[in-house]
């Protein structure tokens, strides 16, 4: 059964910004020319998002804290449980990304599976006990899920897992076919390129291989890469998933300053747009069909 479950299907992608800022983050993305819909209030109450949904079922989630820790008092358990959050540390900008679960709390789980493919690497990979959650949209439908995610210092280096509980659709809805329409012209994700020290490179290659569950379609000195999945598959490649060291005065800057992190997402388009751009805080590439 475990053999059978892919772990190599891109989910989504979370962009943090500061507290009680997910209005101003939607507006700023349509500006970028993305088709932002409501997301709604986590279950434990300390995040709120939005989200991006292309039509090969990826999507970006608009994510911000409702409060600063300052909103909480002192020794509170609410204020442990804001501080102690996983995403509580991160900078602001591309912060994680996930791949689609099983939500299962019970066998097979993903946790299980990774942990025994890592064992067998002789990888450092440590995924931690399901853990359920949901989140209330703003019609009021709660949506439940099973997050599979590894320890906390790996975060946004490994993906973690999102297994729905309730349909996948209404977490993520594709209907009307509106929803995944983009005055940008974007149709999916291009890559996810997460950067890494030139010393860290061999090491985390090995450790995302355990967890894709797949070697790199592509691997150099500088640079390693893996073809993803998508929920909706179709007769293109899917997204890449690329691990690279620095290799310009930027690149060297984003490791300097964050270490190991996701450095840009690129999104396919469908006329010749080309380019770069930014969001609030991260960087996008703009990559033309082919």
């Amino acid at each position: 059964m475990a053999a059978s479950i892919s772990t190599n299907v891109l989910d989504h992608i979370v962009h943090l910004t500061s507290p009680g800022s997910v209005e101003a983050t939607s507006e700023q993305f349509r500006k970028l020319g993305f088709n932002v819909i409501p997301g709604g209030t986590h279950s434990d109450g300390l995040t709120t998002n939005a989200l991006v949904v292309f039509k090969d079922g990826i999507y970006l989630e608009l994510i911000c804290f409702t409060h600063p820790p300052s909103h909480y008092p002192p020794g509170s358990p609410a204020r442990h449980k804001r501080d102690t959050n996983r995403w509580a540390s991160k900078p602001l900008g591309w912060i994680d990304f996930a791949f689609l679960g099983n939500g299962s709390l019970i066998s097979p789980r993903i946790s299980d599976i990774i942990n025994d493919r890592a064992k067998q690497d002789g990888t450092d990979v440590k995924y931690m006990p399901e853990q359920a959650g949901g989140r209330r949209r703003p019609d009021g439908q709660e949506l439940k899920w099973v997050i599979s995610a590894p320890e906390a210092e790996k975060g946004g280096t490994l993906p973690f897992f999102c297994g729905d509980v309730t349909p996948r659709e209404w977490r993520v809805p594709g209907d009307p076919p509106s929803n995944t329409e983009h005055p940008s012209t974007a149709r999916g994700i291009a890559h996810v390129c997460i950067l890494t020290s030139a010393q860290t490179l061999t090491s985390v290659s090995r450790e995302l291989t355990s967890v894709v569950g797949e070697v790199p379609a592509t691997a150099t000195d500088v640079e390693v890469f893996w073809i993803l999945g998508t929920v909706y598959g179709g007769d293109r490649d899917g997204p890449k998933l690329i691990l690279s060291s620095p290799k310009d005065e930027d690149e060297a800057s984003f490791v300097g300053n964050v270490g190991t992190g996701i450095y840009e997402v690129a999104f396919t388009v469908d006329h010749d747009r080309g380019g770069t751009g930014a969001t609030p805080y991260g960087r996008i590439v703009w990559t033309p069909l082919e």
